[in-house]
């Protein structure tokens, strides 16, 4: 595993009026999206994360993970600091007083960057030690010209998932393929590929795990008539604990004595199929779940869950989004584990004749 990130990718990041995203800045990001509330839903049918209230594809779009009683959505601001390396994430408690230190076991999943909270922080008046909520662990992601960017924070000290939340933003517009309404002109298809990385929290459990895998995404521009068509897999998927250690063949091996048939990989994360997905401003929505056969050959569900996803840039080539997934987990009874994962995605170069 490649426990490094190149700091260069970082430091394209730049700050955005009306964003939680802040590079080098001073007061740690804005409200983090407090409104709630959105109007960008035309040709979804899902509902989106609340966020940016007006988009349209010609601006930024910025998306937060919903405020629930369970604890989702409570990351309100995110800071890079270049300087030492750090992210400051507001909006949770005993996370290590909001600076997140680059990871000591596991410093990046490719080129998704990991931070962690501080274990204690120190009594402002007394100086003695204040235990924090532990471990806290934040993914960073961003494009190579800094356009696209995700952060995904979730906290293992909990007996229920405990509180965290993700944003992912587009910076500047999008252009998508033009349509001849008139005459019927076919605006294309478009495939999408890269690497998915994400952190795995329990319910009825503690602790965290890591994931990451490849990903592809296909969109047809063309059809279907009400929202295009998108459809996407994250394959190769690997999963590992807190501190770096390859534990994908333990969930595996627990896998193929639940389902009652030999499992030799992890079950693929696909997107659900359908129209009413994606809209003109760019911005994705809908189900995605994953399988296995059992022993009598049948296909059984193993995850469910919702991916979101924004389009980006003058020729459509890049997506950002985030994967939410749960499922029992297998190797313990009672425990629901939830995966949630961010990718940055492109259509590679341009074709040549």
């Amino acid at each position: 595993m490649n426990l490094r990130l190149t700091i260069a990718a970082l430091l394209l990041l730049t700050a955005c009026g009306g964003s939680p995203w802040v590079d080098d800045g001073t007061d740690g990001g804005t409200d983090g999206g407090t409104d709630g509330g959105t109007d960008g839903g035309t040709g979804i049918d899902g509902e989106l994360p609340p966020g940016t209230t007006s988009p349209t594809a010609g601006a930024g779009i910025v998306r937060y993970e919903a405020k629930t009683d369970e604890g989702n959505g409570y990351v309100t601001g995110v800071t890079y600091r270049s300087k030492n390396d750090r992210l400051m994430i507001d909006g949770l408690a005993f996370d290590g007083d909001n600076v997140y230190k680059r990871g000591k076991r596991v410093g990046s999943l490719g080129s998704v960057a990991v931070y962690e909270g501080k274990p204690t922080v120190p009594d402002d008046f007394s100086g003695d030690p204040v235990t924090q909520i532990t471990p806290h662990r934040a993914l960073y992601g961003v494009s190579p010209d800094g356009t696209m960017k995700f952060a995904i924070v979730r906290t293992g000290g909990y007996v229920d998932y405990g509180f965290g939340g993700f944003i992912y933003q587009r910076d500047g517009g999008v252009t998508l393929p033009a349509t001849g309404e008139d005459t019927g002109e076919f605006r294309g298809q478009a495939t999408y590929t890269g690497k998915y990385a994400g952190i795995r929290d329990f319910k009825n459990d503690d602790g965290l795990e890591y994931a990451t895998g490849d990903m592809t995404l296909d969109i047809d521009f063309d059809d279907f008539n009400d929202g295009n068509g998108v459809k996407g897999v994250i394959r190769n998927r690997a999963i590992f604990d807190v501190n770096g250690n390859d534990i994908t063949n333990d969930v595996i091996t627990a896998l193929t004595e639940t389902s009652e048939r030999n499992q030799t990989r992890l079950p693929e994360i696909r997107f659900r199929v359908g129209p009413g997905v994606m809209n003109d401003n760019g911005e994705i929505t809908g189900e995605v779940f994953s399988t296995y056969r059992n022993g009598d050959g049948a296909l059984e569900t193993y995850e469910t869950g919702r991916y979101y996803a924004l389009v980006g840039g003058e020729n459509a080539e890049n997506v950002v989004g985030v994967v939410v997934v749960e499922a029992d987990d297998p190797r313990a009874d009672n425990v629901t584990v939830r995966e949630t994962g961010g990718f940055i995605l492109d259509r590679g170069e341009e074709a040549t004749e």
